[in-house]
């Protein structure tokens, strides 16, 4: 079983394409809407949800995880990887590479979230494929927020966007990299306000062919004519977090509810 999870909604932009690509693998999506966004929030916070949430999706019996979540990527997958040897992780990082490659004009619009901003990865990632383009970088505050309650459309969603990205379009920017996996959701309200030419990268169809790579290199790959449910656990609220489900990807699903109790996650309050 593969175990995705993110601080909220936005990790199903990825569970999307892994669907797609994987109908028959076993999924469990966590949603961590008790401590959404993750984006403000001190990276030892991170750390430790995502230590916690690991450890849930362990006792579920899960045996590989992929981070859908650029924050918790940067501020915690290094650890997991170290804490938890034996499992295997898939981790998001803003996909510059494949901007740079696109870029016409040299000039890309990056927008994540300040935690991700402030990473040694994300250095990492610009100093490594970064060089020779100019990066434009918008935090978007309150976008996070917005997808969660399912704002895709609407005026403080716009407003939101287009402070990020007019001031880009007026730099040349060409290509905009989406480095928060909440933002894919909004990328047909991204493309009304840059217009059709400019190129919007998603890593999430990346991701989950990674994770096929990483399942098949594990011996892990479920394939078949049966469609495999995918189980979903929330620690907010299973009734927004249903809405959510339906509104963004279009399925009906039982979701569980779970609960924090000293670092630990909990069947039980």
């Amino acid at each position: 079983m593969v175990g995705v999870f993110d601080s909220g909604v936005g990790g199903l932009s990825v569970l999307r394409e892994i669907l797609t690509a994987l109908p028959a693998q076993p999924v469990i999506y966590f949603a961590d809407q008790a401590h959404v966004p993750y984006g403000g929030r001190q990276l030892t916070e991170v750390q430790a949800f995502a230590r916690g949430i690991t450890q849930y999706l362990l006792r579920q019996g899960v045996e590989l995880i992929v981070v859908a979540c650029n924050t918790a990527s940067v501020a915690a997958l290094h650890a997991l990887r170290q804490e938890f040897p034996a499992i295997p992780f898939v981790g998001m990082e803003p996909a510059v590479k494949p901007a740079v490659e696109q870029s016409r004009s040299g000039k890309v619009g990056v927008l994540a979230t300040e935690a991700t901003f402030h990473t040694s990865m994300y250095a990492s990632v610009v100093e490594r494929f970064g060089q020779g383009i100019t990066l434009f970088e918008d935090p978007c505050p309150g976008l996070v927020a917005q997808v969660e309650k399912g704002g895709l459309n609407g005026p403080a969603t716009r407003r939101i966007l287009e402070s990020a990205l007019i001031p880009m379009m007026e730099k040349g920017v060409d290509t905009i990299v989406m480095g928060c996996t909440h933002y894919p959701f909004v990328i047909p309200l991204i493309q009304q306000i840059v217009g059709e030419e400019v190129r919007v990268i998603d890593p999430a169809p990346a991701i989950a062919r990674q994770l096929r790579r990483m399942l098949e290199a594990h011996n892990l790959l479920v394939e078949g004519q049966e469609v495999s449910v995918p189980r979903f656990i929330t620690s907010g609220n299973p009734i927004q977090f249903q809405d959510a489900l339906y509104l963004l990807l279009q399925q009906k699903h039982p979701v569980g509810r779970v609960f924090w109790r000293d670092g630990e996650v909990c069947e039980r309050a």
